[in-house]
């Protein structure tokens, strides 16, 4: 079984500018799980444990059904938390152009991987990028201030591959290997 998901990569300079916006959330107080900088990526679709063999069919059908998608713009600005400030659980930064079409491409995604057996999504696709994951509430006010009054731009950049990841849990956190790219070629 490999775990697996489907992403759109994010460049390395705008990694940067993430993970230096990144830094001024972990002055603050409270358990924060943080996305190392080599990590960031905007998750379309998280499978799960999946048997080896049928990871090759699940990549031909999304390239299949997301393939003529043309090249497109993301630009990542803003910052919120889910599910809501009075419970925060992830801290994120979100995407401002290109919004539209990482939501399209998601629920295309998933329709793709249901009719293959994998569990459709229950949640409605929310386009972001996790900055981290809060383990404990206690303690992060001004953590959650930041992020409320903060005007991050992270920049733009174009998307034209979707890439199937493997995510290999370690202590010091997730390690992701592209298993498939699927180019977007309009």
């Amino acid at each position: 079984m490999i775990r697996t998901f489907i992403a759109i990569s994010v460049p390395e300079e705008i990694k940067e500018r993430i993970s230096d916006f990144q830094r001024n959330f972990k002055k603050g107080k409270g358990f924060i799980k943080w996305v190392r900088t080599e990590s960031m990526h905007l998750t379309l679709k998280f499978l799960g444990d999946v048997e080896e063999d049928r990871i090759a069919s699940m990549a031909e059908s999304v390239q299949e059904t997301v393939g003529s998608q043309k090249p497109f713009t993301i630009s990542l600005a803003g910052t919120g938390v889910f599910p809501h400030p009075g419970r925060p659980r992830v801290l994120w930064v979100g995407v401002e152009e290109g919004k539209e079409i990482l939501i399209s491409l998601a629920e295309k995604i998933d329709r793709s991987c249901t009719s293959l057996g994998f569990k459709p999504e229950k949640r409605k696709f929310s386009a972001h990028l996790t900055l981290g994951r809060v383990k404990s509430a206690k303690g992060i006010d001004s953590t959650l201030s930041t992020v409320k009054t903060a005007d991050f731009q992270g920049g733009s950049f174009q998307a034209d591959e979707i890439v199937v990841m493997k995510s290999k849990l370690r202590p010091e956190g997730a390690q992701y290997t592209p298993l498939h790219t699927i180019k977007l070629e309009g």
